[in-house]
């Protein structure tokens, strides 16, 4: 099966991988990588901590993780969704009442049920408190 998965993945955590190996329970991980510009209007001017180069070789390292794909907008993610038609989108339940960008092009929306509350953010905060 096809799984997709999408984020900024800027400071990798626990709660990362805790996603990542749930996605790979399901089958074939493409991870969707937010560029640098984007997380910087996503998340504000002093992110990504890490650059997308670093970001993809993390993730790529990880064996939860099948292969890695970038984008830039809202559209391109779309666009790679609709030519991907993964199987499954996992994603944070977090997003359980929001709108997920080429759910259309899925067969099926897994939400993941965090394990323990963590975040890039809250790590950040933490760090700088």
């Amino acid at each position: 099966m096809r799984i997709w998965v999408n984020g900024c993945f800027d400071v990798l955590h626990i709660g990362h991988i805790q996603l990542l190996e749930y996605a790979k329970t399901l089958g074939h991980v493409l991870v969707g990588l937010d560029s640098d510009e984007r997380v910087k209007q996503l998340k504000g001017d002093d992110r990504p901590i890490n650059s997308l180069e670093h970001r993809i070789k993390m993730l790529k390292s990880l064996e939860f993780v099948d292969d890695v794909i970038t984008f830039d907008t809202d559209t391109e993610l779309n666009d790679i969704l609709y030519v991907y038609q993964p199987d499954v989108i996992v994603i944070g339940d977090e997003y359980r009442t929001k709108k997920i960008i080429g759910s259309e092009h899925a067969r099926e929306i897994s939400f993941f049920e965090k394990r323990i509350d963590i975040s890039t953010t809250k790590i950040l905060n933490y760090k700088n408190n």
